[in-house]
């Protein structure tokens, strides 16, 4: 199948080893181009709406020249996995056939620790910023979800982005919503330019801009069972929730404002 995008497709030729313990059980895996990925598989937990997520939050994180790991489609071939021991795994690999998502693996990268690492502020608000409009409830003091690496900040895991997607319903409000939970943000105490971020990241993220980033969405990533709606019409409700976030943008700017202002 072919995909509008400029995203390179690989195929998983090895598994290597689970990367941590949980409903998605990512993994470190090695593909015929010889680099090693961290994989996410659409077999996992939340399905293909984790790699959704993943694929828009970490796009919308490189357009805006934010430091992300080279996103991949990664392809798992229908005879892979079977000689994979462990049941739980083999089972995962099986019910992964086809095109997953994968990140380039930062070899030798540390996690980011906020009490060891001082982010300056512009980058702490542009963070900030793109975890409010993507409302990812993921960057927080007890999973940061960044990398240290060559000494500077890497963003990884957005798959826990777009809530919204997960009950389907409602979305409008949902675009429009101050997102509370950007008081929980590992970096927000840091974040006092939050006004010039978004004055900077709405020249960036123009109409053409976001249409080009939900495009980049696989057709079968939206062949949904639990929604009467067509492929294109899942996919012109991901960028209607895009285009209604950033024009209310105010809205979760002013909320991590005020939650910022009881912090320090």
């Amino acid at each position: 199948m072919e995909n509008k995008s400029d995203l390179r497709t690989v195929n998983v030729t090895r598994y290597i080893t689970p990367l941590r313990e949980g409903g998605s059980l990512p993994a470190l895996a090695e593909a015929d181009d010889d680099f090693k990925y961290v994989l996410k598989f659409k077999g996992a937990g939340h399905g293909v709406k984790a790699l959704i997520a993943e694929l828009i939050g970490g796009e919308i994180a490189r357009v805006l020249k934010l430091q992300i790991p080279e996103l991949v489609y990664a392809n798992l071939d229908e005879a892979f996995g079977r000689t994979e021991a462990d049941e739980e795994i083999q089972d995962l690999l099986q019910g992964s056939q086809g095109l997953n998502l994968a990140l380039h693996f930062l070899s030798g990268a540390i996690n980011f620790d906020p009490v060891v690492t001082v982010v300056d502020a512009k980058l702490a608000s542009q963070i900030v910023w793109l975890d409010a409009f993507i409302t990812n409830v993921d960057r927080t003091f007890r999973n940061t979800n960044m990398l240290i690496w060559h000494k500077e900040l890497w963003l990884i895991d957005h798959g826990a982005s777009f809530y919204f997607h997960h009950s389907w319903t409602n979305w409008e409000k949902h675009a429009q919503s101050p997102f509370v939970l950007i008081k929980d943000h590992v970096l927000l105490p840091q974040a006092s330019m939050l006004q010039e971020a978004d004055a900077l990241f709405k020249t960036i993220l123009t109409a053409e801009t976001l249409k080009s980033i939900v495009n980049l969405i696989p057709v079968e990533w939206l062949d949904w069972q639990d929604t009467d709606e067509s492929p294109e019409e899942v996919r012109a409700v991901y960028l209607q929730f895009l285009s209604m976030r950033l024009n209310h943008s105010q809205n979760f700017i002013k909320e991590a404002q005020n939650a910022r202002e009881t912090l320090i």
